[in-house]
């Protein structure tokens, strides 16, 4: 499609492929209602992609679109708008690209979904499913003997604690999620007010004390300059042995060299759906096969309902940018260092 001088034209950085998966052909359609759009699959700023930036009003980026710096506001003097596909926006656009455009973004549809994983992985730790699952592999029945005389430990979340690191979108998707089951949380966030969640079961204190009484530990925080590597070797030790720990957030918030040693020894398990930047995870790196550790390839959000949910919020911006009305999902420079 080539573009029209007579409507708002938009450049979707995209691979076909990738671009399907968040916009239906009923989603494409709207975007044709919006303005003139092409799509540009490079993956780096080209000199075919410049081209194309000379005349685009708009951008439509998605986590396979190319990195811009303040150099964009040179290559496209016509842009206005960058509706971004996801919720990360920090590493990928130059902190001055968000003064002099509009960036927005739409993390709001993943949240839950992640959410819902990490509450998997802490059912499937709390009732101990490993255990039981070793125990039928032998040939041996002596479990069900075991369990009919002496019954079984603190098996549930039901009314029991969980620590929980970051009480943003994703932290309170899986306090709601676990409202109906009486689940407690020892939280540390310090960004946030906490006499919002009054209403909640949650009780504040440091990262400290909520480490030493963590049985259960959801890692759910930002990847900021303050928050990379915060669970070192030191606050690693703080964990009660057998602990484990869930991160659907960052990998770059946990030393994995720490914790890949701590569940190697038994000390630790871990749930891992993130472990950048080491992602995709080695072939040969232990965790893929260790007793103890659940690893799953980053599908917190990625269903393609997500996606389609994600395409939806952009393009809503997109309709309120181009009819002259106030977008609803601006990152300004104000929200950027509490961001990943």
């Amino acid at each position: 499609m080539s573009f029209r001088k007579t409507a708002p034209r938009i450049l979707v950085c995209s691979n076909l492929k990738l671009f399907s998966s968040f916009f239906t052909p009923a989603q494409q359609e709207r975007l044709n209602q919006i303005g003139c759009w092409e799509r540009h699959a490079s993956r780096t700023v080209d000199g075919n992609l410049r081209r194309k930036l000379r005349e685009a009003d708009a951008l439509v980026t998605t986590w396979d679109s190319p990195v811009f710096t303040e150099a964009l506001l040179q290559w496209a003097p016509a842009l206005r708008m960058i509706g971004h596909c996801g919720g990360e926006v920090k590493r990928r656009f130059a902190r001055p690209l968000f003064e002099r455009l509009t960036i927005t973004n739409a993390p709001a549809p993943m949240a839950r979904h992640v959410a819902e994983l990490a509450v998997t992985f802490l059912l499937y730790y709390a009732r101990e499913i490993d255990h039981y699952r070793e125990a039928l592999r032998q040939t041996s029945n002596q479990v069900y003997q075991d369990l009919h005389l002496t019954g079984a430990g603190e098996q549930s979340v039901l009314n029991k604690t969980v620590g929980l690191i970051g009480l943003g979108r994703i932290g309170k998707a899986v306090v709601e999620l676990l409202a109906p089951f009486g689940t407690r949380f020892l939280v540390y966030d310090p960004y946030v007010a906490q006499r919002d969640f009054s209403r909640w079961p949650l009780q504040f204190t440091s990262l400290e004390e909520v480490l030493k009484a963590s049985r259960f530990l959801i890692v759910a925080a930002a990847l900021t300059d303050e928050t990379r590597g915060m669970l070192d070797r030191r606050r690693l030790s703080l964990l009660p042995r057998g602990a484990a720990v869930i991160n659907v957030a960052r990998g770059g918030l946990v030393d994995l060299g720490v914790l890949t040693a701590a569940v190697l020894r038994g000390r630790l398990r871990c749930a891992l759906d993130v472990t950048d930047p080491l992602e995709p995870l080695p072939l040969r790196h232990p965790l893929r096969r260790a007793r103890g550790a659940i690893i799953t390839p980053h599908v917190g959000a990625i269903s393609r309902a997500v996606r389609q949910d994600i395409a939806d919020i952009v393009l809503a911006d997109l309709e309120r940018f181009f009819s002259g009305e106030q977008v609803l999902n601006r990152v300004t420079t104000e929200m950027l260092d509490r961001m990943t």
